[in-house]
């Protein structure tokens, strides 16, 4: 039998290592935005002012992630609590912009807006930085023998939000490769491992607590890894465009995003998150 002192330290030591995972989370997704915003914006000249918004957001996300990751102590820190909180009224404030952008056109909510209008999806990755950041924030303030999350068990709130930030990125990825017209069949990946992911998360989210998470743990696993390799898979698909990377000024604006698979490595760390504080709810 353990000593409740050592238990007490096992429990502080696991809040402390989810939060740093969340605090990985919204560092990846914030940099995965900063660059991703900061291609299509300058492609689209910048036009409005607003679309700086993103940039200033995203560096300032990464800046409190990483600081976060860094800093070990017990309590929610205010200054990144803000920043990631903004981020996530950027986020939700750039989608309302780009579904604007999409429905202002002639034929309004088409296919062929939602193909070649501003991306719908795209600024839902910011607001899922900064709330996963929040949350992580929150986290640190939490006694260790119940942490709580918006009012509920910790690691089955950040599941749900895991759920459907999975979703969400997959409506997004479904929309791009159907517009590529799924011209490799690894474009089909996206489409079969996050949806099961998001199912686990999803199930952890709503079912009673349980000990044993491994599916979801092997599931957020592979989702992480499917980012990682998407990244090489898009800088084929860029080396492919007229020029390759000796015209990448070009190439990188016209061909793949390199800047998105990494949406689901973020959300697949968040999910590991989730699933080790879920297994320690069930203790």
């Amino acid at each position: 039998m353990r000593h409740p002192s050592h238990r007490a330290t096992e429990q502080e030591r696991l809040l402390a290592d989810a939060a740093r995972l969340l605090n990985r989370s919204a560092l990846l997704l914030a940099g995965s935005v900063l660059a991703d915003s900061g291609v299509e914006h300058y492609r689209g000249t910048f036009h409005n002012r607003a679309m700086l918004a993103p940039l200033v957001s995203s560096t300032l996300s990464v800046l409190a992630s990483v600081h976060g990751h860094a800093d070990d102590t017990p309590e929610r820190h205010r200054l990144r609590d803000a920043v990631h909180v903004a981020s996530a009224a950027v986020g939700l404030a750039g989608s309302a912009f780009h579904v604007y952008n999409v429905t202002k056109r002639p034929g309004g909510f088409s296919w062929h807006n939602l193909f070649y209008g501003a991306p719908v999806g795209a600024p839902f990755a910011l607001l899922l930085s900064g709330m996963l950041g929040a949350a992580g924030e929150r986290l640190r303030a939490c006694p260790a023998d119940a942490p709580r999350v918006a009012g509920l068990p910790a690691g089955r709130a950040l599941a749900g939000l895991v759920a459907v930030g999975l979703v969400g990125t997959l409506g997004e990825v479904g929309l791009l490769h159907f517009r590529g017209a799924f011209q490799h069949r690894a474009m089909f990946a996206p489409l079969v491992v996050p949806p099961v992911a998001a199912l686990t998360a999803a199930q952890l989210a709503l079912s009673r607590p349980s000990r044993d998470r491994r599916l979801c743990r092997w599931w957020m696993r592979a989702t992480a890894v499917l980012g990682i390799v998407g990244v090489a898979f898009h800088a084929r698909g860029v080396a492919r465009q007229m020029g390759g990377w000796r015209n990448w000024s070009q190439n990188v604006l016209s061909g793949p995003p390199l800047p998105a698979p990494p949406s689901f490595t973020a959300l697949a760390i968040a999910g590991l998150a989730a699933t080790a504080l879920a297994e320690r709810e069930a203790r």
